[in-house]
């Protein structure tokens, strides 16, 4: 694409891909268990949504955490601990099985029959730019009708499809949205 920023800070300007933006803004509405993997608490509550089903275990089976039955029961009965390398796995698996079984529904959320959701994105910091290398950048709204690749790209935790899903979602901004590539926040609400 023409517009691709090249050497993003090269003058001192900060912020995010803008994809990385929506991604953090579609995990929160995925609301997550809060209670960290570490505590027993959030290592029951996240085990307790892998194994609960036949389905949720082949999931989280697909998802990485491939220990056997037998561990499974050990931990959920607080007979063993698992690892630090375990934790890690149990929480990378909740969060995929996670946004798997709610793509569909952020997805309806999303699209609202239609109409769509009113983005909000908040331009790059340019703070430690110099006045002469400064672009005028201002805030800008768009109205995504149309959600399915990025929701798709999320879900699948796919980092490249989800920037190109992204990008062609603000090119509806006119000859400028590749200075939107880059921002401090993307925010909307479903």
């Amino acid at each position: 694409m023409p517009q691709h920023t090249i050497e993003f800070g090269k003058f001192g300007a900060q912020g995010v891909k803008g994809h990385e933006a929506v991604a953090r803004q579609l995990d929160a509405l995925a609301d997550f268990i809060a209670s960290p993997v570490t505590t027993r608490r959030g290592l029951m509550a996240r085990l307790h949504y892998l194994t609960r089903t036949p389905h949720a275990r082949a999931a989280a089976r697909e998802a990485g955490l491939t220990v056997t039955d037998r561990t499974l029961r050990a931990w959920l009965a607080g007979a063993r601990n698992p690892t630090p390398h375990n934790l890690v796995r149990i929480d990378t698996a909740y969060r995929t099985v996670r946004r798997r079984n709610i793509a569909r529904y952020l997805l309806a959320r999303l699209n609202r029959r239609g109409r769509g959701t009113r983005v909000e994105i908040h331009p790059l910091d340019q703070s430690g730019v110099r006045p002469p290398h400064q672009r005028f950048v201002e805030f800008r709204t768009l109205n995504v009708r149309r959600w399915e690749a990025i929701v798709d790209a999320w879900a699948a935790g796919d980092d490249q499809a989800l920037d190109d899903a992204w990008t062609d979602q603000i090119i509806d901004l006119g000859s400028q949205w590749g200075q939107y590539e880059y921002v401090t926040n993307i925010g909307f609400a479903a």
